[in-house]
């Protein structure tokens, strides 16, 4: 099949309905920026917000800002405008620390429920190649909690879920592959044997249709700085499905999380509903900064919405694969993100054997933005990794970038030495 031209692909985005979006987004001149999947893209409108926040709302009404700026309700708030894109309701998301810590409190909670109601189960289920920092967190609460974490492929999680799992914890969209997981079928297969779900949207909000009370999921956290664009340590949120919320104390019972905060009482009595699930102080300049980001992302609300947004995605990353398979072929890369549409997530992942990280340095030294993430050296290989956000990624994007990759390939540009040296981030 030829592969589309250029001409075409600027053609699709004069066409794209969802093109006035890209305005709202600061990108860099010469920049196509392959990588919100990792950093989402700064929006214009949040410099002015914070700054506000900073000269007016602290500079000059200091702490009265607490209660005339509402920065006591923002997490709520927040978690609002973030339910919106994930199926949730209002009341049920709050915005507060971060996706670690946030797993650690609900992966705790729904220890607790399967202790009080199946003491028998005592098996943590997650994929092997689950994002690492869930896989520590289950790994510390199991030592502390006598539960043992067992780690299968993907193929096998069915087969996997015996009458001896309490939790199934899985993220939603793999950080490395951008496989995507059913989640309801796989939410149900664990509620046949009476185990409860934990589900990580780090690379989902935002970026495919996800809909947590349909599915009947128990348990949800995700990350604010990707595809939300709040920023760099952006806060995270977590959901818990309402059933669940007033059951048990979450594990880190901070005074945010009380039911009177502000009555100072020494002992600890859990507010009602998700704000419980807060602990101490929230991050306020940082939660504008994502509030802000979920402004400009929900103006998708006035172009399609989220059915809108994951349409155009899977048209960019059917069209990289596509462009890959076609013009790179004898480049020696393999694609590790799957051809079916309701199996991948925003992101197309490349392997190569050898070259990985210098082969992303080369394209970012030409204004190609994506990243590395390294394999095992065995039966993980290591991984080029480009996040297509509809928001501000285009059609002729993809294009120039699939076509940058060729030149540093066919010129072996990616073996200059520079690129071979690791910096602390990839």
């Amino acid at each position: 099949m030829t592969p589309p031209s250029l001409a075409a692909c600027e053609s699709l985005d004069q066409q794209d309905p969802l093109r006035s979006l890209r305005a709202l987004f600061q990108l860099p001149e010469g920049v196509i920026y392959l990588d919100g999947n990792s950093l989402g893209v700064l929006p214009k409108a949040t410099p002015t917000r914070v700054a506000q926040a900073v000269t007016q709302e602290w500079g000059n009404d200091l702490i009265k800002s607490w209660n005339t700026a509402g920065w006591f309700q923002l997490p709520l708030k927040v978690g609002d405008k973030i339910a919106r894109l994930i199926g949730a309701n209002a009341n049920e998301v709050v915005a507060a620390d971060s996706t670690s810590i946030n797993l650690y409190k609900v992966l705790s909670a729904a220890m607790s429920i399967a202790q009080a109601d199946h003491p028998h189960k005592n098996i943590i289920l997650s994929e092997r190649t689950n994002f690492p920092t869930d896989l520590y967190m289950a790994e510390a609460l199991c030592k502390e909690r006598g539960y043992q974490l067992k780690l299968v492929e993907a193929d096998d999680l069915h087969t996997a879920l015996q009458n001896d799992v309490a939790v199934l914890m899985l993220t939603h969209v793999n950080y490395r592959t951008g496989a995507m997981f059913n989640m309801k079928d796989l939410t149900d297969a664990a509620h046949a044997v009476g185990a409860l779900t934990v589900w990580d949207l780090a690379h989902s909000a935002g970026a495919v249709l996800v809909d947590l009370n349909s599915a009947g999921a128990d348990f949800a956290v995700g990350c604010g700085y990707k595809y939300l664009n709040g920023g760099p340590g952006a806060p995270a949120f977590v959901w818990v499905n309402p059933q669940h919320t007033d059951r048990f104390w979450q594990p880190l019972t901070g005074w945010w999380g009380h039911a009177a905060p502000f009555e100072f009482t020494p002992d600890y009595q859990p507010a009602k509903g998700i704000t419980r699930y807060q602990c101490g102080t929230q991050p306020i300049l940082s939660l504008i900064a994502l509030d802000s980001g979920l402004e400009a992302f929900l103006e998708i609300e006035k172009l399609g919405g989220m059915p809108a947004l994951r349409k155009k995605s899977l048209a960019l990353t059917g069209l990289f694969m596509h462009l890959v398979n076609t013009q790179l072929l004898e480049y020696g890369f393999g694609i590790a993100t799957p051809n079916e549409d309701e199996l991948r997530g925003s992101q197309v992942s490349l392997t190569r054997s050898d070259g990985a990280y210098a082969i992303v340095q080369a394209l970012i030294a030409r204004g190609v933005i994506g990243d590395f993430r390294a394999g095992d050296g065995k039966q993980q290989p290591d991984i080029l990794r480009f996040g297509l956000t509809p928001l501000y990624v285009g059609y002729a994007d993809v294009w120039h970038a699939v076509r940058n990759l060729k030149e540093v390939m066919a010129t072996q540009e990616w073996q200059q030495s520079r690129f071979s040296k690791k910096q602390a981030v990839t």
